[in-house]
């Protein structure tokens, strides 16, 4: 069976998102202080249809974690749930043409219709839970793996249900002091660190997770 992954930036004193995160900061006060280390690469360019960006280790290392990626999973969170009820029509924080391509459940307790965007990416909204929505995904994908985008609460419940495989922590040399913890209430999960990979911004921690 295909894998369950996820990767994610995370701080130095554990967090994944910075605090009060709202319309114009979606990730937190600071929170994009977790990603500058992508923006400048040629994946990250690529990733979103760009020319240029610069080959880097940060640019093989995030090259390879979205490939081979087929279906996505994220909090209503993460696809900008926040902003706005359903039936204003809101769409994401992500654009008319988002960068994912493929299917991406949005765990919600707010049922929608499903969302065609440009591109080749549908959002389906899932009421039942993250087991469904990882069913649904799994269908989906096919024999490529599903990817756990986020954010961090959406990978905390599967994590701590086990239906994490591995986890890809980009940890960068900041503090922020508050926001949104990643392993608060995982449980015990038992990791096997498996890769390092340093660069001039961020290291790059790849953990199995041992079932």
């Amino acid at each position: 069976m295909a894998a369950v992954t996820t990767h994610i930036g995370l701080s130095l004193d554990g967090f994944a998102t910075g605090p009060n995160p709202d319309q114009q900061n979606p990730i937190g006060v600071g929170g994009m202080r977790l990603h500058q280390w992508l923006l400048p690469t040629r994946a990250w360019h690529e990733h979103r249809g760009l020319e240029g960006g610069a080959d880097s280790v940060d640019s093989e290392v995030l090259a390879g974690a979205v490939d081979g990626i087929g279906a996505y999973i994220m909090g209503r969170g993460m696809f900008g749930g926040g902003a706005g009820p359903w039936d204003m029509g809101w769409r994401g924080w992500w654009g008319e043409e988002p960068a994912f391509r493929t299917s991406v459940y949005v765990l919600t307790h707010h049922p929608r219709e499903p969302l065609e965007m440009k591109g080749g990416t549908t959002f389906t909204f899932v009421t039942g839970g993250i087991e469904s929505a990882l069913e649904q995904a799994r269908a989906a994908a096919g024999d490529l793996d599903v990817s756990i985008a986020g954010g961090a609460h959406v990978v905390q419940q599967y994590l701590a249900a086990g239906l994490l495989d591995e986890m890809l922590i980009h940890l960068s040399p900041i503090v922020l002091g508050a926001g949104r913890r990643l392993l608060n209430n995982v449980g015990d999960p038992a990791l096997e660190q498996i890769e390092v990979i340093p660069s001039d911004t961020v290291t790059h921690i790849r953990y199995r997770i041992v079932h």
